[in-house]
Formats: structure tokens, C-alpha cells, sequence
């Protein structure tokens, strides 16, 4: 069998209802089939996961799937990394629909840049109505960066569309495995990766799709236990960049601490955010996030 150039790591976890969309979208990639893997790299689903990867297999044998006891997303790449024969390895997720020249776009970067890596252009979808909308229409995209941006900071090292090499993950010490709840742990490798010399170069051209709509109360605790994740961030990185970059300066918490002490204001947000996005909605979950950090700082000295 002949060597692939580019393995792409999924981790996956109850995730099939989308799995079903993403994994036919990658196969559908304009690389060719030889040139590339697909690793699921699966914390034990329970819902039927591994019969659909068997199927797909059975005809993609470049699809490979990877159960295991994992403890969260790092520990999942991690094991995808392991098992990846090419060269670059491609991060994407279980609810991200990629684009037919995701793949090579990455490829192409790499060959035209080596000793990068890639991140691409990944949209908000709340719908696969909204996904075929933009597909089809370039122009109604909301990018979080313009695509004039050439480098990113290790800040958006975001691994639901991001590439390396093989060798220079393993050169930093890939994921760190202690980051098990929500949050981070992408941006941190994307930190050992920057201060290792790594440059992260933005492609606007490789576009996939996320199609995860969260609840407001969900993404609320989300943001909790990304504050969480931030002082893990911090105790390891314990750097005036990395505070202030992730929003844990004296500032934020002094702030923290004057809402928590208007509870009528809290309400009054906590309802506006509820009714639809907007500022209101952005201080709530602002909110919540630096209470994570304040958690974590409190279980530090208890």
C-alpha cells in the first residue's frame, strides 16, 4: 500500500449523526484516494460508530478506525498522531463538514511553505441548509479572519482545521494530555508550537464547515470550564501574554466581581442573552468564563 502524504485525525465521541456527513465529505476530497488517511479516533461510541466506520472501510480501506478508553480530545488526537503514516497530519472534528479541496489546499501550503503549519478558514454553520448556503455562495461567509491575514498567533491554533508535520509534533510533545475538559488544548500545542519557532500561517482557501449549533445554557458552561482550562494554560505557561491573551488579568476579575455583585444586572443580561446574540449574550458568557477561572483559582487553595 502506497504511503499517504496527509492523515487526518477526528476525534469522536456519540458523534455519528454528523460523522455521517463528515467522513463522505472528506473521501469526496480532489486528492486522491492514495494520497491520504482518515483516523477516527473514537473514545468508545456507543452509538453505532464503529459498525459505520466498518462499512466505510470495507470500501475505503484508507479509513481507519481507532477506539480506545481516551479521557478527551488530546488524548484522542494523540493516539491518531501515533497511528498517522503521513508525513503532515490534519486535525479536524466529528461535526466538521470540510470542502472538496480542504485537503490539498493544506498539502499545497506545506509543499510551498515547509516547517509551518496551516490553519484554515473554518465557518459557523447552525444548519445543513446554512452549510449548503455558503458553500455555494462565497460571498455570504463571516470569516472570523480576513483573507488578506497571512500568520496567526498561537491564539487561533484552532484544531477543527489546522495542519503540521508529523516530526514537529513530536519535536514539542504533541497534545498535552492533562487538558481532559473543555477548552485549550489546542491552543496550547499551538503555543510550544510558536515558541519552538513554528510559524502558523493562515489559508484562507482551505474552508470546512462546523456544524455544531450550541444552546445558550450549554455554551455557558462551556465557557466555565474554558476558564477552568485557562488556569491549567497559566500554571504551565505562566506568562503576561498568555494572562492577558486569555482574559485573566486583574481587570477581568475585578469586573467579574462587580456583575457578581449586582445580581439585578446579571439577570437583566442573563434574560437579553437568552432572547438572541449581541452584546448582551457576549458579557454573559464572558461572565461565565472568568467565573471558571475564578473556580479553578479558589479549588488551587482550598
Amino acid at each position: 500500500m502506497q504511503q499517504p502524504e496527509l492523515s487526518v485525525v477526528v476525534p469522536t465521541y456519540n458523534r455519528l449523526e454528523t460523522l455521517r456527513h463528515v467522513v463522505p465529505a472528506l473521501l469526496a476530497s480532489d486528492l486522491a484516494a492514495e494520497r491520504f488517511e482518515v483516523i477516527v479516533a473514537d473514545s468508545n461510541s456507543a452509538d453505532g460508530t464503529a459498525e459505520y466506520l466498518a462499512q466505510v472501510s470495507a470500501e475505503r480501506p484508507g479509513v481507519r478506525h481507532l477506539p480506545g478508553p481516551y479521557s478527551g480530545r488530546a488524548m484522542a488526537r494523540n493516539a491518531g498522531i501515533t497511528a498517522a503514516r503521513g508525513e503532515i497530519v490534519l486535525f479536524t472534528d466529528a461535526d466538521i463538514i470540510a470542502s472538496p479541496d480542504l485537503l490539498s489546499r493544506h498539502l499545497e501550503r506545506h509543499r510551498v511553505e515547509p516547517g509551518v503549519a496551516v490553519v484554515g478558514m473554518e465557518l459557523q454553520v447552525g444548519s445543513l441548509d446554512e452549510y449548503e448556503r455558503l458553500r455555494t455562495q462565497p460571498a455570504a461567509r463571516r470569516p472570523l479572519h480576513p483573507a488578506g491575514r497571512k500568520s496567526l498567533s498561537w491564539l487561533y491554533f484552532l484544531t477543527g482545521n489546522a495542519s503540521v508535520r508529523k516530526s514537529d509534533l513530536d519535536a514539542v510533545g504533541r497534545f498535552d494530555e492533562n487538558f481532559t475538559g473543555y477548552g485549550h488544548e489546542d491552543l496550547e500545542l499551538g503555543y510550544r508550537l510558536q515558541s519552538a519557532g513554528i510559524r502558523i500561517l493562515y489559508e484562507p482557501r482551505a474552508v470546512n464547515y462546523h456544524w455544531h449549533p450550541v444552546p445558550y445554557a450549554e455554551q455557558k458552561e462551556k465557557m466555565k470550564l474554558a476558564g477552568r482550562s485557562t488556569v491549567r494554560f497559566y500554571r504551565k505557561h505562566p506568562s503576561f501574554a498568555v494572562q492577558a491573551r486569555l482574559g485573566m488579568t486583574p481587570l477581568s476579575l475585578a469586573l467579574h466581581t462587580v456583575v457578581k455583585k449586582a445580581p439585578r444586572l446579571l439577570d437583566r443580561l442573563e434574560r437579553a442573552g437568552s432572547a438572541s446574540p449581541g452584546f448582551a449574550r457576549n458579557v454573559v458568557y464572558q461572565y461565565h468564563y472568568v467565573t471558571g477561572i475564578k473556580d479553578a483559582l479558589e479549588h488551587e487553595h482550598a
